[in-house]
């Protein structure tokens, strides 16, 4: 693409999507509100947002995680919770309790199995009830899960609530690479803070000791320094992680005092130095 197909592909782009300020709200019972997002999925976000706010909670704060993958939440099965929410007043959700976090997700309501054919209004609806009738109690930080892209659900957060920060996941293969930067110049346009950069499943260091880097090489690094948005850290690929989010038991609850634990407190510690 030569120079001039660059600028006027980005002139059509400002007047479609142009940057404006939007009239953003505080959640009720919520002081600081995190983002862990990624351009596409697949690249373990969901992983990374419940290990991040167990690390959060192991440094003694009050934390809540709120599931805004409107089409595919996972909080219900990595946080291993099979109850329903309840609500005193038939209006406000009380949320669910577990490992004293907080939860809210549209999985404690839908089984597994049911498909979330909605559009648009119906996403815009489901946000406002998660953002306003639930009764999150005194929560210093909210760590929400969001969808994966840029599409209605992430732009509708994005617009309307006072997001304190997001982080944004990736691994380093081109393909996740080329979806962060949407993600940086969407959170960019909607006036968000980019926290930093997360890189998962970095290397895999098999039983011979050799590290293998499946996914490519360097690709949050080269993202970093394009956008100068700091990589917060790298998570290799650990097995344990993988299969205690399937099983509904957080890595970070369980293995206290492991390498990959240290590493989310790490994240934890950065992200709080740079919203406080």
């Amino acid at each position: 693409m030569t120079e001039k197909e660059a600028n006027l592909s980005k002139n059509f782009i400002d007047q479609i999507s142009p940057k404006t300020q939007f009239k953003k709200n505080k959640i009720n019972g919520v002081k600081k509100i995190i983002a862990i997002s990624s351009g596409k999925g697949g690249v373990g976000k969901s992983t990374i947002a419940v290990n991040l706010a167990i690390a959060f909670k192991n440094l003694k704060y009050n934390i809540g995680i709120l599931d805004a993958d409107i089409y595919g939440p996972s909080i219900p099965k990595m946080m291993g919770i099979l109850e329903k929410p309840k609500s005193e007043d038939g209006v406000n959700l009380i949320p669910i309790k577990k490992f004293d976090i907080q939860c809210m997700s549209i999985g404690f309501m839908v089984s597994e199995d049911t498909p979330m054919i909605w559009r648009g209004p119906m996403v815009a609806s489901t946000i406002k009830t998660f953002t306003n009738k639930v009764l999150w109690h005194n929560v210093d930080f909210l760590i929400i899960d969001m969808p994966p892209g840029t599409g209605d659900a992430l732009l509708t957060f994005s617009q309307e609530i006072d997001i304190d920060g997001a982080v944004i996941i990736t691994t380093p293969q081109d393909i996740a690479i080329i979806d962060v930067k949407r993600g940086i110049e969407m959170f960019k346009r909607t006036n968000v803070k980019i926290l930093g950069i997360v890189e998962n499943m970095t290397s895999f260091i098999s039983s011979d000791g050799i590290e293998h880097f499946i996914f490519g090489k360097n690709g949050a690094e080269i993202i970093s320094k394009k956008y100068n948005v700091e990589l917060i850290e790298k998570i290799p690929i650990e097995i344990e992680l993988r299969e205690d989010s399937d099983n509904g038991k957080p890595f970070c609850e369980y293995k206290k005092n492991n390498k990959i634990s240290n590493i989310f407190l790490n994240i934890a510690k950065k992200i709080i130095k740079k919203i406080n």
